[in-house]
């Protein structure tokens, strides 16, 4: 199964939901994909999509998952990354309306130049960063996240 996952953003990502889609009617895809949208009203008849879920479901959905695609947010790719997962990561665009600036470029350029995740530009084919997910074993990630709650716990303790 694959899981695409748009997160929270108020605006619609209908642009990756369109190259899925196609991918699917093309055979590029074979697998089922289950599509977490969010804002973004898409019909489909070779996509389960639902809009929100809890994070306990997000979560099983992610461990079951064998490709995780999805948007430029930091939290998605990082709860992938934590389950060990093979992500493709698309960033939403601020000249299509898809987010209000255009940090998720330099999030997605980040990741995947650190070898975690494979990026889907606007200009990439997706047929190509898809084949290229049989073969690719992302980098460890380790999550830092207690070291910096520590150090800003102890700078606290200090001025406080």
């Amino acid at each position: 199964m694959i899981l695409v996952t748009l997160g929270t953003q108020d605006k619609s990502f209908e642009r990756l939901l369109k190259i899925i889609d196609k991918a699917v009617e093309e055979k590029i895809i074979t697998d089922e994909v289950i599509v977490q949208a969010g804002f973004t009203k898409y019909k489909s008849k070779n996509m389960k999509i639902f809009d929100f879920c809890s994070q306990k479901k997000l979560e099983k959905l992610i461990k079951e998952c064998k490709l995780l695609i999805t948007h430029g947010g930091v939290g998605s790719i990082v709860l992938g990354l934590n389950n060990n997962k093979k992500i493709i990561a698309v960033p939403r665009l601020s000249k299509y309306r898809e987010h209000t600036n255009d940090h998720q470029k330099q999030i997605v350029e980040k990741f995947s130049k650190a070898s975690y995740i494979l990026a889907l530009n606007e200009h990439d084919n997706f047929e190509e960063v898809y084949k290229q997910t049989k073969k690719f074993k992302p980098k460890k990630y380790v999550d830092n996240s207690d070291k910096i709650i520590k150090v800003i716990n102890d700078y606290l303790e200090k001025v406080l």
